[in-house]
Protein backbone atom coordinates (compact mmCIF):
# COMPACT_ATOMS: atom_id res chain seq x y z
CA UNK A 1 0.00 0.00 0.00
CA UNK A 2 2.38 2.66 0.65
CA UNK A 3 4.31 1.96 -2.83
CA UNK A 4 0.80 2.99 -4.23
CA UNK A 5 1.00 6.09 -1.92
CA UNK A 6 4.38 6.89 -3.88
CA UNK A 7 3.43 6.24 -7.11
CA UNK A 8 -0.06 8.02 -6.81
CA UNK A 9 2.14 10.81 -4.77
CA UNK A 10 4.74 10.37 -8.06
CA UNK A 11 1.59 11.12 -10.48
CA UNK A 12 0.46 14.00 -8.38
CA UNK A 13 3.60 16.20 -8.29
CA UNK A 14 3.99 15.93 -11.90
CA UNK A 15 0.32 16.59 -13.12
CA UNK A 16 0.96 19.91 -9.98
CA UNK A 17 4.53 21.04 -12.11
CA UNK A 18 2.84 20.93 -15.14
CA UNK A 19 0.11 23.08 -14.40
CA UNK A 20 3.03 25.34 -12.02
CA UNK A 21 5.01 26.15 -15.04
CA UNK A 22 1.71 27.12 -17.73
CA UNK A 23 2.53 30.72 -16.64
CA UNK A 24 5.31 33.17 -16.40
CA UNK A 25 7.61 33.98 -15.12
CA UNK A 26 8.67 30.60 -15.98
CA UNK A 27 12.71 31.00 -15.77
CA UNK A 28 12.27 32.09 -11.71
CA UNK A 29 9.84 28.71 -11.33
CA UNK A 30 12.80 26.56 -12.69
CA UNK A 31 15.19 28.64 -10.61
CA UNK A 32 12.99 28.04 -7.70
CA UNK A 33 12.43 24.54 -8.25
CA UNK A 34 16.32 23.90 -8.67
CA UNK A 35 17.28 25.30 -5.94
CA UNK A 36 14.50 24.07 -3.57
CA UNK A 37 15.70 20.38 -4.34
CA UNK A 38 19.43 21.66 -3.82
CA UNK A 39 18.95 22.89 -0.61
CA UNK A 40 16.49 20.77 0.69
CA UNK A 41 18.79 17.21 -0.29
CA UNK A 42 21.45 18.74 1.73
CA UNK A 43 19.44 19.18 4.45
CA UNK A 44 17.70 15.91 3.68
CA UNK A 45 20.88 13.40 3.83
CA UNK A 46 22.35 15.45 6.73
CA UNK A 47 18.87 14.56 8.85
CA UNK A 48 18.52 11.29 7.31
CA UNK A 49 22.74 9.97 7.95
CA UNK A 50 22.15 11.51 11.78
CA UNK A 51 19.46 9.04 12.16
CA UNK A 52 16.70 11.45 13.40
CA UNK A 53 14.14 9.90 10.68
CA UNK A 54 14.05 7.46 7.84
CA UNK A 55 12.53 6.64 4.73
CA UNK A 56 11.84 3.00 5.22
CA UNK A 57 9.64 3.09 1.98
CA UNK A 58 11.14 4.57 -0.62
CA UNK A 59 12.06 5.08 -4.06
CA UNK A 60 15.41 3.51 -5.26
CA UNK A 61 16.10 2.56 -1.44
CA UNK A 62 18.66 0.64 -2.68
CA UNK A 63 20.76 3.56 -3.84
CA UNK A 64 19.35 6.47 -1.32
CA UNK A 65 18.65 6.46 2.33
CA UNK A 66 16.59 9.76 1.71
CA UNK A 67 12.95 10.50 0.09
CA UNK A 68 14.34 11.56 -3.56
CA UNK A 69 10.76 11.81 -3.83
CA UNK A 70 9.82 14.75 -1.31
CA UNK A 71 13.49 16.18 -1.65
CA UNK A 72 13.76 16.26 -5.51
CA UNK A 73 10.27 16.06 -6.84
CA UNK A 74 7.62 16.91 -4.57
CA UNK A 75 8.75 19.66 -2.00
CA UNK A 76 10.10 21.63 -4.87
CA UNK A 77 7.05 21.40 -6.75
CA UNK A 78 5.12 23.12 -3.40
CA UNK A 79 7.15 25.53 -3.18
CA UNK A 80 6.84 26.59 -6.84
CA UNK A 81 3.34 27.18 -5.85
CA UNK A 82 4.47 29.03 -2.90
CA UNK A 83 6.90 31.32 -4.77
CA UNK A 84 3.78 31.68 -7.70
CA UNK A 85 1.15 32.73 -4.78
CA UNK A 86 3.42 35.27 -3.08
CA UNK A 87 4.88 36.77 -6.19
CA UNK A 88 3.37 40.32 -5.87
CA UNK A 89 3.50 40.22 -1.84
CA UNK A 90 5.08 42.05 0.55
CA UNK A 91 7.48 40.44 3.44
CA UNK A 92 4.44 40.01 5.96
CA UNK A 93 2.59 38.56 3.36
CA UNK A 94 5.27 36.02 2.38
CA UNK A 95 5.85 35.27 5.95
CA UNK A 96 1.54 34.05 6.10
CA UNK A 97 2.02 32.22 3.16
CA UNK A 98 5.28 30.22 3.92
CA UNK A 99 3.50 29.36 7.15
CA UNK A 100 0.46 28.24 5.37
CA UNK A 101 2.55 26.02 2.87
CA UNK A 102 4.57 24.98 5.64
CA UNK A 103 2.07 23.72 7.87
CA UNK A 104 0.39 21.85 5.07
CA UNK A 105 3.25 20.07 4.20
CA UNK A 106 4.00 19.41 7.93
CA UNK A 107 0.61 18.13 8.49
CA UNK A 108 1.03 15.76 5.37
CA UNK A 109 4.06 14.99 6.89
CA UNK A 110 2.81 13.99 10.22
CA UNK A 111 -0.43 11.81 8.71
CA UNK A 112 2.56 9.82 6.70
CA UNK A 113 4.50 9.01 9.48
CA UNK A 114 1.60 8.04 11.83
CA UNK A 115 -0.27 6.13 9.27
CA UNK A 116 2.42 4.48 6.84
CA UNK A 117 5.84 3.45 6.71
CA UNK A 118 7.20 6.58 4.38
CA UNK A 119 8.59 7.85 7.47
CA UNK A 120 9.44 6.90 10.64
CA UNK A 121 10.66 10.10 13.49
CA UNK A 122 13.26 8.94 15.45
CA UNK A 123 14.81 11.81 17.41
CA UNK A 124 12.34 14.19 15.18
CA UNK A 125 9.31 15.63 15.83
CA UNK A 126 6.34 17.28 13.93
CA UNK A 127 8.43 21.04 14.96
CA UNK A 128 11.52 20.13 13.73
CA UNK A 129 9.80 19.43 10.44
CA UNK A 130 7.79 22.64 10.62
CA UNK A 131 10.79 24.53 11.61
CA UNK A 132 13.52 23.70 8.87
CA UNK A 133 10.42 23.64 6.25
CA UNK A 134 9.60 27.10 7.28
CA UNK A 135 13.12 28.07 7.08
CA UNK A 136 14.41 26.63 3.75
CA UNK A 137 11.79 27.75 2.13
CA UNK A 138 11.28 31.17 3.54
CA UNK A 139 15.28 31.60 2.80
CA UNK A 140 15.08 30.85 -1.46
CA UNK A 141 11.86 33.03 -1.20
CA UNK A 142 14.19 35.70 -0.03
CA UNK A 143 16.79 34.89 -2.47
CA UNK A 144 14.70 34.70 -5.34
CA UNK A 145 13.90 38.93 -3.97
CA UNK A 146 17.81 39.51 -3.92
CA UNK A 147 18.24 37.86 -7.68
CA UNK A 148 15.15 39.87 -8.62
CA UNK A 149 16.76 43.48 -7.43
CA UNK A 150 20.22 42.33 -8.12
CA UNK A 151 18.60 41.74 -12.32
CA UNK A 152 16.40 45.67 -11.79
CA UNK A 153 20.01 46.84 -10.84
CA UNK A 154 22.07 45.06 -13.49
CA UNK A 155 19.44 45.10 -16.30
Amino acid sequence: MDRIHLWGLLVVGIILLFFSLRTPPIKDKILVFLLKAYFSSFFGVIVVEAKLLEYPVRFLGKYFEASILFEYFLYPTVCVYFYQTSYHSRLPGIIVQCVLYTSALTTVEVLYEKYTNLIEYHRWTWMHSFASLFLVSFSVRMLMELIHKWGQSTG
